[in-house]
């Protein structure tokens, strides 16, 4: 149940990063709770493989370098699901960060 609860908090946060970040389009509430699904699969099996093989450049950039993977995780998501579209990489950047925001502070908000 609670990642149930937690899947709609990033779908409204989704949402809400559509509306802030000029390069990023959702079609309707179902593509954002669905890019939000895909972006949980995408960062639970993808994510850690990129996490493991830019380790020295992680480590280098004092973990900054986490952000680019983050873009880019955000970027195959509106790569693979139709109605959801990211205009380029800034809008990817800002958009995952955003997201990442946004959820940790609805996260705060309903406890998770």
């Amino acid at each position: 149940m609670r990642w149930l609860i937690q899947l709609l908090l990033n779908g409204l946060a989704l949402l809400l990063v559509d509306a802030i970040v000029e390069g990023i389009h959702l079609q309707g509430i179902g593509t954002a709770f669905l890019a939000a699904l895909l972006l949980g699969i995408i960062n639970t099996f993808i994510r850690p493989l990129f996490v493991i093989l830019t380790l020295p450049l992680t480590v280098l950039t004092l973990g900054l370098f986490i952000l680019i993977i983050n873009a880019v995780t955000f970027s195959i998501t509106a790569w693979l699901l139709p109605g959801f579209t990211v205009s380029g990489f800034w809008a990817a950047f800002w958009g995952a960060l955003l997201l990442s925001l946004i959820s940790w502070g609805l996260s705060l908000i309903f406890q998770q």
